[in-house]
């Protein structure tokens, strides 16, 4: 019978090693919870933080019973985990969120196809497994689009941009993916975004919408809240709510949208656990994005969202970094008296890594963060000229 509620002293299992695992480590630990983490055998920051590491792959049958042997409850920092992983695990320990909404928002057939299945609205798309699929899809959607990998993407990576023009057969072969789907472009005004928590017990928090922006097709700035009008607001709030009741989702969740220049909101994408731009929830509501993990997940009451000062989070990528084991004269951030330095425990600092992050209180939060920014920019170093 599975066990809807789990105390401090508890130990949380956590399937992936990376800094949304390192930082929900840091929560638990605070809040009286054991952490044992299965790295996947990949570098693993939360290491550092965690009582107890399994390095072995995430298809090993030993990693398999070792983590449910420690775990009393489970969860995962990132959703690319198989899902005979997933539903090995959850078939001896209580797995929030479950095997089918991760292994979902995994795969963007799966989770396009969900959202169509749902009513929810999202861009125009077609199922693509050759380049005679690919041709039909491009004459049916007449002009711009973007071509995607059905798993594995993240970060602008299994994508490409097409035209219309481009010839079906030559666009296949050098995308090299077995199934894809060709995605409408979608002309927007605004990316948002809102972290949504659910508990065993149907409770739902919503933390208030955020504005996303991009560089290099990885995320740059959160600004909390976004600048929105009421109904939008509430219509990206009453969307995510109606995606984690669909799954009966414990946990928290990611939902990105494109607010369309006509003023309509179209789910992009769902991350089934604490996301890149919730991370301003550390600093600036009651209640952060890995603190309400662990509430739901442990099948607690969940905590206040509310928005206690207007935020913008700071990503803090590798080019940032002079170089790739030298760190940054960190004094930009430190001289700021209403800002928060996160940093993640990764070693070496690759072009776009994400290194960690950094947020800004107060109503003048972006031009300092953008200050910020370009002052770490103008000392990091030079890829193109690698």
């Amino acid at each position: 019978m599975t066990q809807h509620s789990f105390p401090p002293g508890s130990t949380i299992g956590i399937l992936g090693g990376g800094q949304l695992a390192r930082m929900l480590c840091m929560e638990a630990k605070r809040m009286g919870y054991r952490t044992v983490v299965w790295t996947g055998g990949l570098e693993a920051p939360a290491m550092a933080l965690c009582d107890e590491v399994i390095e072995h792959p995430f298809d090993h049958a030993e990693g398999i019973a070792r983590f449910a042997e420690m775990a009393d409850v489970a969860t995962v920092e990132f959703e690319n985990i198989p899902r005979t992983t997933l539903e090995a695990v959850a078939a001896r320990v209580t797995l929030r969120p479950g095997a089918h909404a991760i292994a979902t928002c995994a795969n963007r057939e799966q989770e396009k196809t969900f959202l169509r299945q749902q009513s929810i609205p999202c861009a125009p798309f077609w199922i693509v497994s050759s380049n005679e699929e690919l041709a039909i899809a491009m004459a049916e959607l007449a002009g711009p689009g973007v071509l995607k990998t059905s798993a594995f993407g993240y970060d602008g990576k299994g994508q490409k941009k097409l035209t219309g023009g481009e010839d079906p057969q030559q666009v296949w072969q050098e995308f090299s993916s077995p199934r894809a789907i060709l995605e409408g472009f979608i002309e927007f005004q605004a990316e948002l975004s809102v972290m949504i928590a659910r508990n065993p017990a149907g409770q739902i928090r919503c933390h208030d919408p955020v504005e996303n922006h991009h560089r290099h097709h990885i995320l740059d700035l959160t600004i909390a809240p976004a600048q929105v009008a009421p109904e939008i607001r509430q219509q990206a709030i009453e969307i995510a709510t109606r995606i984690v009741e669909a799954f009966d989702y414990v946990g928290i969740m990611g939902v990105e949208f494109f607010l369309t220049t006509e003023g309509t909101l179209l789910v992009n994408e769902m991350a089934p656990r604490p996301h890149n731009s919730g991370h301003h929830t550390m600093d600036a509501c009651v209640t952060s994005q890995f603190e309400q993990q662990l509430r739901a997940v442990c099948g607690q009451p969940l905590g206040s969202t509310q928005l206690m000062t207007t935020a913008v989070m700071l990503n803090l990528l590798g080019d940032m970094w002079p170089g790739v084991e030298q760190s940054p004269d960190w004094s930009v951030i430190f001289e700021d008296a209403s800002s928060a330095l996160h940093l993640y425990g990764k070693k070496r600092a690759i072009e776009r890594r994400k290194m960690g992050h950094a947020t800004f209180l107060g109503d003048d939060a972006k031009a300092r963060a953008e200050s910020a920014k370009a002052s770490l920019l103008a000392k990091g170093r030079d890829f193109s000229a690698l």
